[in-house]
């Protein structure tokens, strides 16, 4: 298909059912196990959800050694520098990070979602096998050492990569290893943040870029094992300890709402920065690998005096939370981080961005919630409220994902009177940063390139039609026992390609093509019958299933011409799917739903 989701010539045009070279019944057997409609892909996204848990907690596990061997070597070697002993570990961090993506794997440089998303969008999901253990280390000695950048970037492209790698080993279909890949990303992000319904969101709002049922409860049961695992491992203990908060008075909600044009402001201006800095690095005409260094030299030249920049700051956001910070260091803060995390990531580091959006909207959120709460104390809530706010609609503004923006923030707090000022700050924060800057945090990186990812390149018509609705149910079909030179010239006068083979009873005992026909000759065998030359080990489909499900599993196979069959009695033979059956049940799906092929500009008043 192309990126439509419209059938290629290539695909409509293999009329041959037959089995790759080499592969045998029981293979075959397997492969059609683990692409069936719910037992293999439910298995599937429980190995892949116990693998990123066990990933996230690796993850950290790296994250907190480098930092203890760079700092603690620091401090113990350098002490003589005073302060000033923290300026040399991010650089040299930023080195060892710099060989490695050079050396190693080019994708594991930066923030990581937007190749998982490249990946899904126009790599059939396939990423990289070395990538998972290239972004473990790279990323880990990047924040271990200091730089400014979060580890649930690099989780959710360890976990797609593992997703993708288990369905590139199982010779799966596209559409399955895209699934996997979203179960990956779902179960990083729910390991990490030990949020379950985030990550499931987040898979589907940013990686697949679509809510399809289908793909929800194997997303999920990927996300429930992730979190099972860590919890299992690291305790069911919340990414950070929040005080309860709620709205005290309706009259709060219009500063809500001014808190989330504010932050719709930071998250384009975060936007902004980090890629005129990775603009500004890019032009240096210095080795790829040595740019990294003197980015985490910047920073650690920031951090002799605001150590808070280093590393994800999650201690920092905490002491935010709960109002432990000062409003001239929380203020100053927003512009560090920001930064720090450009310097970081815009210089060739690797690490995400998630969490330095969710530091620099708990400082905005907090420094304005301490202003209007001095200026309106008997009727505004402490700042820590407009702390937690000002994260979720930071992070929905950059990059565009408010419904997970929302949950996550709900997940944390565990409480819904937090919910109505939450909503109305995301929602306006991603409105006024989509005017503002079109592409999001993520999708900018991408477009750079030349690359445009839309949701409707995620939209596959073919899914809402079933086999039933689209195969021909009246198809000719041809004896076992029928000679070959009969054959050959039923071909000729038909302008068939092939027909189901039938045994005397009536049951399918195989397809026969014209290749068929055409190697007979080239051998001499036109004194054989249709049963000697067909092929028996059929790729079928079935009724109840949708056209794009038989399509993608036949693709990989270079298959077309499929035998519809009853799923309880496998050989006995409905009907036919042929090419144009599938180009019909295309044009019908389409022309039913003209909204999904209208551009968001068109949608739009």
């Amino acid at each position: 298909m192309d990126k439509h989701g419209a059938l290629t010539e290539h695909e409509l045009d293999r009329t041959a059912v037959s089995a790759p070279p080499g592969e045998s019944v029981w293979q075959r057997s397997l492969h059609q196990f683990y692409v069936s409609r719910t037992v293999g892909p439910t298995l599937l996204a429980i190995l892949v959800g116990f693998g990123s848990g066990m990933g996230a907690v690796i993850f950290r596990w790296l994250i907190r050694s480098a930092h203890q061997i760079g700092f603690s070597s620091a401090e113990r070697w350098l002490d003589f520098l005073g302060p000033g002993h923290v300026v040399p570990v991010p650089a040299l961090g930023g080195l060892l990070v710099g060989l490695l993506i050079y050396y190693g794997a080019q994708e594991a440089k930066g923030h990581g979602v937007p190749e998982v998303i490249l990946a899904v969008a126009a790599a059939g999901g396939r990423i990289r096998r070395r990538v998972a253990v290239i972004k473990s280390l790279a990323s880990a000695i990047c924040i271990g050492s200091g730089g400014s950048a979060g580890r649930e970037g690099p989780i959710v492209q360890i976990g797609s990569s593992l997703g993708s790698t288990v369905g590139q080993v199982l010779r799966l279909p596209e559409e399955r290893i895209k699934l996997l890949v979203a179960c990956g990303a779902a179960g990083g992000i729910a390991a990490t943040f030990n949020a379950p319904i985030a990550g499931v969101f987040f898979a589907l709002e940013i990686i697949l870029r679509n809510f399809r049922a289908r793909a929800f409860g194997f997303v999920v049961l990927s996300s429930v094992v992730a979190t099972a695992f860590s919890r299992a491992t690291l305790g069911n203990i919340p990414a950070f300890r929040v005080p309860t908060y709620g709205l005290r008075s309706i009259a709060e909600l219009p500063l809500y709402i001014v808190l989330g044009i504010l932050a719709a402001l930071i998250s384009v201006l975060f936007i902004r920065a980090l890629y005129a800095v990775e603009d500004i690095f890019e032009a240096w005409p210095l080795p790829a690998y040595v740019k990294p260094a003197i980015g985490g030299l910047f920073i650690g030249l920031i951090g002799v005096q605001f150590p808070e920049v280093f590393g994800v700051g999650y201690g920092t956001i905490e002491q935010v939370l709960t109002s432990q910070m000062t409003f001239n260091l929380c203020a100053a803060l927003i512009l560090l981080k920001l930064a720090a995390t450009s310097l970081t990531i815009g210089s060739g580091g690797s690490g995400g961005i998630f969490s330095p959006s969710l530091f620099m909207g708990a400082c905005l959120g907090w420094v304005f919630g301490d202003a209007v709460h001095y200026l309106f104390p008997n009727w505004t809530a402490s700042p820590g409220a407009y702390a937690i706010v000002g994260m979720g609609a930071v992070f929905g503004g950059a990059a565009r994902a408010p419904v997970t923006a929302v949950i996550i923030l709900f997940e944390m707090t565990a409480d819904y009177r937090i919910i109505i000022p939450l909503m109305a700050s995301v929602g306006l924060s991603t409105l006024i940063s989509e005017r503002l800057c079109r592409e999001s945090i993520y999708t900018l990186k991408l477009r750079r390139r030349g690359i445009t990812i839309g949701v409707e390149e995620f939209t596959d018509p073919l899914m809402e039609v079933t086999v039933e609705q689209a195969m021909t149910r009246e198809f000719p079909t041809v004896p076992a026992s029928m000679p070959v030179a009969e054959l050959a010239n039923l071909l000729h006068q038909s302008g068939h390609h092939g027909y189901p083979v039938m045994d005397e009873e009536g049951w399918l005992t195989g397809i026969v093509t014209i290749t068929d026909v055409e190697r007979a000759a080239a051998s001499g065998q036109y004194d054989k019958t249709v049963a000697d030359i067909c092929t028996r080990d059929v790729i079928v489909c079935y009724p109840d299933e949708s056209v794009s499900d038989a399509l993608r599993r036949a693709s990989p196979l270079e298959l077309g011409h499929l035998p519809v069959v009853d799923r309880h009695q496998p050989r006995k033979l409905l009907g036919v799917l042929r090419r144009s059956d599938i180009v019909g049940a295309y044009a019908r799906a389409v022309a039913t739903r003209p909204a999904a092929s209208m551009s968001e500009d068109e949608r739009l008043p």
